[in-house]
């Protein structure tokens, strides 16, 4: 049986431990967060994924799957260490790599056989070089000569959908620079590509460059379509017949058109800024990818400033906000325009009350003393509120009762962050119905 360790147990090197082991692989999970190991030991999962907590269960009772805090301990039995630390952004927008290098230091300092280390963290192009410098360094300190191998395998996995996404991938991208780890990853990977085996495999920069391309681009997406909805606006067009106008271009395609309130989350913003720092750092200016990331930093006040279209002076007024994450099927609030919104609302002196069927844990933690009320329900949210305004599309929000919405709230005001009401449907429920662009 193939032994793989997994160093960090976020999102994705705790989905990928997951899956690599019901595919019949013994993986163990490292992590130096020892409140984490004994959590996940005891069945508490992290983080809120649809199905992980089962999967991880079923593997960890099948004896596949394990979670240590001492890399160095399983390191001797391993054949390939995936590093899926983070690479949280420095203040200029680069990406933090301290927690990649120290999984490198320790990989060189521990290493008995030939093993790979592959990043499967986003991390800038060129990192790959400086893991093998520091793991070099480390077999010089020891004076022997381990041969191993470094490679790329950066993670195309949508939150809310990482489990369907990682067994049933569209692609899996490989960087490496020799046969005998192409061959390594090739033979980890065809369980899960036995229909369709579409490993890409390619050099490391390209590796590394193509995931941030790739969220580049589908952030690109969304900014130019909130750009068309704001025009929209102004010239009396309907961005939703937009959308489905250019959408049936089969040169465009419908995916990641929708305008919205802004994206959020942990991989566009951050690769958005890291992919614009990059190019920088090599004297070049990435003027779209720039571009790109202003229109959605403006665009997260939308709903904002449709609420003070609509109620004029903030002051007093009761805003209740449906959906928290910056997406649905998580709970995640990175970067999430909720958490713009709200600020904005406070500061206008209004009051918040919000309701989201996940994430209000996250927002209490994150925005602690933060004088926000907490709802149980969506009506209960709206309870005597001059507006309701949506800005996650979760399923429960999509076919509200209006009848008991407008029983249940002070004022008439909905502002759609989303696009996912009726407009017509809206308007003869009594309400004024503000959207993105139309």
């Amino acid at each position: 049986m193939m032994k793989i360790a997994i160093v960090g147990t976020g999102y994705v090197g705790l989905v990928s431990g997951a899956c690599f082991a019901e595919m019949g692989l013994d993986i163990t999970c490292v992590d130096i967060d020892a409140e984490k190991i004994e959590g996940l030991n005891a069945g508490v999962i992290p983080i809120y994924e649809p199905g992980l907590e089962e999967l991880v269960r079923r593997n960890v009772e099948a004896g596949r799957l394990h979670f240590t805090t001492d890399l160095t301990e399983c390191l001797p039995h391993v054949e390939v260490v995936f590093s899926a630390v983070g690479t949280p952004p420095d203040e200029d927008g680069s990406a933090d790599l301290k927690y990649v290098l120290d999984v490198a230091r320790t990989f060189g300092r521990h290493i008995r056989k030939y093993t790979v280390l592959v990043t499967k963290s986003t991390v800038p192009v060129g990192t790959a070089q400086k893991v093998r410098a520091v793991i070099e360094e480390e077999l010089e300190k020891r004076g022997c000569k381990v041969p191993f191998d470094v490679a790329s395998n950066p993670e195309f996995l949508k939150e809310g959908a990482a489990i369907k996404d990682f067994m049933s991938p569209d692609r899996v991208v490989v960087g490496v620079d020799s046969e005998r780890a192409r061959k390594l990853m090739a033979k980890l990977y065809r369980p899960f590509l036995i229909t369709n085996f579409r490993v890409l495999f390619m050099d490391i920069p390209s590796a590394e460059m193509t995931k941030y391309a790739a969220n580049a681009m589908l952030a690109t997406r969304i900014s130019f379509m909130n750009e068309i909805a704001n025009l929209c606006d102004r010239v009396g067009a309907d961005v939703e017949m937009v959308r489905k106008g250019i959408g049936s271009d089969a040169r465009i395609g419908n995916k990641f058109l929708y305008p919205g309130c802004g994206y959020g989350g942990s991989c566009f913003p951050k690769d958005v800024k890291a992919l614009a720092h990059t190019a920088r750092e090599h004297g070049y200016t990435m003027q779209v990818i720039e571009a790109v990331e202003r229109v959605n930093e403006q665009q997260k006040g939308i709903v904002f400033e449709k609420l003070q279209t609509a109620l004029g002076d903030l002051r007093g007024k009761v805003v209740a906000i449906w959906g928290l994450a910056f997406k649905p099927e998580t709970d995640d609030m990175r970067e999430a325009p909720a958490a713009v919104v709200i600020d904005h609302l406070l500061n206008a002196g209004a009051k918040v009350c919000v309701y989201d069927p996940v994430a209000m844990p996250e927002s209490q933690r994150r925005m602690a003393g933060r004088p926000i009320r907490y709802a149980r329900t969506m009506y209960e949210a709206a309870e005597g509120a001059d507006a309701v305004a949506l800005i996650t599309e979760w399923k429960e929000f999509r076919m509200p009762d209006w009848a008991q919405l407008y029983t249940a709230m002070r004022g008439e005001t909905i502002v759609d962050g989303r696009n996912i009401f009726d407009k017509p449907e809206v308007i003869a429920a009594g309400f004024r119905y503000f959207g993105i662009g139309k």
